[in-house]
């Protein structure tokens, strides 16, 4: 029989959720006010004043095709980060969970990158593609590729997609390594006894018993291309070239603190906000379906 824990006052329960609370409302909540408050005036460029619009902000907003263009970017950015990470990081998931000796070194080596800062990842690969001293620059040099992001908007892009999934992909990896983990063996060994081959019975039985872990990674993916990417696109492109690689995130910033256009920025974030929130509902309300818990 479970055991419940009940508490017989209000005031412990009370204690234990305030921290959480507090974090949220400070964190979270003031912030998005903030936000929400600040796109509806238009502060001067000394911050002593500001001008009443009510929604004239958004209304620049969708009137300007750069903040337009910024939106096909960060579709297209989003859905590449998204599966450059999780699709390695499923084949690195099933190449381990076979592996035998040295599976412990294996999997150390892969979380490893998870420990590092997305700006640091960012200055990382940097180095490796500089036009001048990079390594793989200059590898790529001698096969005759004259490699370039700094003028090539596809190049940039690439660039900033593979530094970005780098190191999601070990945040992947554990996750879908104990989902392996917890697939019953003896469903498995009976469908090798049947004759399956080690990949049909990936794509028939394994996969599918994936689903849930699959649907919480690609949530998160998602969520993390839209923000936690800004560290990367500031240190290896910062928007460019052309603003080929601005995203809505980082085009937030470009806008409020290197144009000081406060009001516009404000009402990017809470545009980004929505954004965000609609494709969490979607992917709730209508993928969710296909997720087999």
């Amino acid at each position: 029989m479970e055991k419940r824990v009940t508490f017989r006052g209000w005031l412990l329960p009370l204690l234990l959720i305030a921290p959480q609370v507090v974090i949220s409302l400070v964190f979270f909540f003031y912030p998005a006010g903030q936000a929400i408050w600040q796109s509806l005036f238009i502060p001067d460029p000394f911050g002593l004043s500001s001008q009443y619009v009510g929604i004239g902000n958004f209304e620049y907003l969708f009137g300007d095709r750069f903040y337009l263009a910024a939106f096909g970017t960060t579709a297209v950015f989003s859905i590449l980060v998204t599966l450059c990470s999780m699709i390695p990081a499923l084949f690195l998931a099933v190449v381990a969970d076979r592996l035998i000796k040295g599976s412990g070194v294996y999997r150390t080596l892969l979380i490893w990158p998870y420990a590092v800062a997305p700006a640091v990842a960012g200055v990382l690969w940097l180095f490796m593609f500089n036009t001048r001293v990079g390594v793989i620059s200059w590898y790529l040099g001698t096969l005759g590729y004259d490699w370039n992001h700094v003028l090539n908007g596809g190049e940039a892009m690439g660039l900033v997609v593979v530094a970005s999934a780098w190191g999601r992909i070990s945040y992947n990896f554990l996750f879908f390594f104990a989902a392996l983990q917890a697939v019953p063996r003896s469903v498995i060994e009976a469908a090798a006894i049947d004759g399956a081959r080690f990949w049909r019975r990936f794509w028939t039985m394994v996969l599918p018993l994936l689903s849930p872990t699959t649907f919480f990674l690609l949530v998160v993916n998602i969520v993390y291309s839209f923000f936690e990417t800004f560290g990367v696109i500031h240190t290896i492109t910062a928007g460019g070239p052309q603003q080929s690689t601005t995203i809505l995130v980082y085009k937030v910033f470009s806008d409020g603190f290197v144009g000081q256009d406060l009001g516009s920025s404000s009402a990017q974030s809470v545009v980004l906000l929505f954004v965000v929130g609609a494709l969490t509902i979607i992917q709730f309300k209508f993928i969710e379906k296909r997720v087999h818990y």
